[in-house]
């Protein structure tokens, strides 16, 4: 199998001036450059510059894979969004690496080793992967911090944590990923179980109307200033940054004064749910294919019903499909063949078959192709 990388950039705050496009066409000759976005693929050779150069000076989000297993997804946030004390908790593993900037984070989620080279085995995979993750910077930028969890969540996977260790952060959600997130988490190939496992235990993230009170009376306090600020904020069409403002203040509010119910969890007992979950997860795949096979079963009775109530017909059907003399030709009178033995055995008699059958080989015994393939299906013994 040759080389193959796929890199995808895409600037989301402020789209590229002309002349960061024109250093950027500088760097690469083939790349698609759009004020917006900077795409390549390799089949030999690589990107001549460092990503993470790109990321500082550029854009807001990244993602690289190549075949031969490496997947990396970047996003470059505000200072705001996040603080720094939060990210220190989350990433305690190559699998998830902030890095300090000026004006923002740069976060970094990492596969690291992986078994299933297959995945990355399809050229395809790389120009899809962008629209399925970039959303996960928005939902950080609005305070859902489960993007970080899932980071650290691909180190207990790999078991590069201690089974004393304790989650990072005990909060709600953990069952019901968005679809970003759970796009991150087959990027990570976090274990299933254990993705399973984790949410098990978790709260939905739905209103309660104690927490409805709650917000009403945090709201009624907030000084009439900084209402007004945010108010202009909006009416300025930054509406989406007041948001972010509001939300990251009513979280630290919560943190600060909310009660503290919601238990961290040891790494122990998440693989302990974890084993939970798969055996739930084992049961229903057995009823699915239980139900599965009761359906195909219900189908092929139905055809071979159909064939009983016109075996002219099909006897028919089976000699002008050998007479054609071509592979495709013989598959299809083999199966026929199967179909008429099953559906005299359920609905006439296999003697009644047998004699017919035999009428079928004395015409075409002299197509060998014809011949190994029902010697194959178990309905002829050659001699």
């Amino acid at each position: 199998m040759s080389e193959y990388q796929y890199l995808e950039f895409l600037a989301v705050d402020h789209p590229l001036t002309a002349r960061e496009m024109a250093h950027l066409r500088g760097i690469s000759t083939r790349a698609q450059i759009t004020p917006v976005s900077f795409i390549n693929e390799y089949s030999w050779g690589g990107l001549k510059a460092d990503p993470r150069d790109f990321m500082r000076q550029f854009f807001d989000a990244h993602v690289f894979i190549a075949n031969w297993g490496d997947a990396i997804f970047m996003v470059r946030l505000p200072k705001e969004a996040i603080d720094q004390k939060t990210l220190k908790a989350f990433c305690t593993s190559p699998h998830l690496e902030f890095e300090k900037l000026p004006e923002h984070w740069l976060l970094t989620w990492s596969l690291g080793e992986t078994e299933d080279y297959d995945r990355f085995g399809y050229v395809d995979e790389g120009p899809g992967l962008m629209p399925l993750l970039a959303p996960v910077r928005e939902e950080l930028m609005r305070g859902d911090l489960r993007s970080l969890y899932l980071g650290w969540l691909r180190a207990v996977t790999t078991e590069e944590t201690d089974p004393d260790d304790l989650e990072p952060l005990a909060f709600h959600g953990l069952n019901n990923l968005t679809a970003a997130q759970q796009a991150l988490a087959e990027f990570l190939e976090v274990d299933i179980d254990l993705l399973a496992g984790v949410g098990s235990g978790s709260k939905e993230n739905q209103p309660d109307p104690a927490d409805d009170a709650a917000l009403d009376a945090w709201l009624d306090h907030l000084p009439k200033a900084e209402v007004n600020g945010y108010l202009r904020q909006m009416l300025g069409g930054q509406g989406a940054s007041a948001e972010r403002a509001l939300r990251r203040r009513y979280a630290a509010w919560q943190a600060q004064s909310g009660p503290t119910q919601n238990v961290r969890r040891s790494v122990a007992e998440l693989w302990r749910l974890a084993e939970e979950a798969k055996g739930l997860r084992l049961v229903e795949e057995a009823k699915v294919r239980q139900q599965a096979e009761i359906e195909r079963k219900r189908q092929r009775d139905a055809w071979l019903a159909k064939l009983a109530a016109d075996f002219p017909r099909a006897w028919k059907s089976a000699h002008e499909d050998a007479g054609k003399g071509h592979a495709h030709a013989y598959d299809a009178a083999c199966r026929q063949l199967v179909d008429l033995r099953d559906a005299y055995s359920q609905h006439a008699a296999l003697a009644a078959f047998q004699k017919e059958f035999q009428e079928f080989m004395a015409e075409h015994s002299r197509r060998r192709a014809l011949v190994q393939r029902l010697v194959k299906a178990g309905l002829w013994r050659d001699k």
